[in-house]
């Protein structure tokens, strides 16, 4: 078998997949918050995304985890608009406010194949849930150009199953961020009153079409790797987070506990989280790593 994944999948395959994700933009379901706006039509549900794919923006970066960096950096493609509201994003204006561009399934692969021919180790498709039937459509012709690189599905973790099964045997690296285990807390600060439920089915998928994360030579192949950003006060449900992730997916997950909360957005609006973390929250955070044998990706 050829790696990346894609590779392996042929035309036929790929043209399938694309009409399948088109059919989910009719009515759409593309998330879970099942809309049912025509996109190709121009109707704009919760994301405020269209028939096109939407991107802020596209180059090498050296801020993603070491694993994806390596020496020559991640490509990364900034999508624009997300299917999450979270109060305190630090991208809000790509997010929130919808700074950037519409572009059309040429202009999309044509950016994968600017990133590969800067030397990087992957594409890393930042914010991806919403446009998974854009990415579809401008896969091919980046393949067909010589697109040979490893592909990160960098996400929030609310997805629905239906769509991740079209990425199967496609997407190499999955990057979800398991932000809440309360689904109050996910409702009051990023609108998704079922958070838990579909982060937990989305990240098994995810396990299920990859499997635990395969390093080599320092620099990330194939499989999961898990993103948890520590909020204050406890409010992303650390502890019930690892647990889940040791019981239900595999003590050989990779966690990147991130400590980079800041009160952005509209966070200042709510005091319990006015203020950064504590170096004592982060030091928890690790320990619940430890305590349930799941991995750092750090060490």
């Amino acid at each position: 078998m050829k790696y990346p994944a894609y590779l392996n999948l042929g035309k036929k395959r790929f043209d399938k997949r694309i009409k399948k994700a088109r059919t989910l933009l009719t009515n759409c379901r593309v998330c879970p918050r099942k809309c049912g706006v025509n996109r190709l039509e121009g109707e704009r549900g919760f994301c405020k995304l269209g028939a096109k794919a939407m991107v802020s923006s596209h180059h090498l970066h050296f801020g993603e985890e070491s694993c994806l960096v390596g020496r020559r950096g991640s490509g990364t493609i900034f999508f624009t608009r997300c299917n999450l509201a979270c109060v305190y994003c630090q991208n809000y204006d790509i997010s929130q406010l919808s700074i950037g561009a519409e572009v059309d399934a040429g202009e999309l692969a044509q950016m994968m194949m600017e990133l590969q021919s800067l030397g990087c180790h992957n594409i890393n498709f930042v914010t991806p849930t919403s446009q998974v039937p854009q990415i579809l459509e401008a896969l091919p012709l980046a393949v067909e150009r010589g697109l040979k690189i490893p592909l990160v599905y960098n996400t929030n973790a609310y997805d629905s199953i239906e769509t991740l099964k079209l990425l199967d045997g496609i997407v190499d690296i999955y990057m979800p961020d398991a932000k809440y285990a309360d689904d109050k807390v996910a409702q009051k600060y990023s609108a998704a009153s079922d958070y838990f439920d579909i982060m937990k089915k989305a990240i098994r998928e995810m396990h299920w079409q990859v499997g635990d994360l395969v390093v080599e030579d320092g620099i990330a192949k194939r499989g999961l790797l898990v993103r948890h950003l520590v909020l204050p006060n406890d409010l992303a449900g650390t502890q019930e987070v690892m647990k889940f992730l040791a019981a239900e997916i595999s003590k050989n997950t990779f966690i990147n506990i991130m400590d980079q909360y800041r009160p952005y957005w509209k966070a200042s609006e709510y005091p319990e989280l006015e203020g950064p973390i504590t170096k004592e929250e982060y030091e928890e955070a690790v320990e619940m790593v430890k305590k349930w044998r799941l991995r750092l990706e750090n060490e």
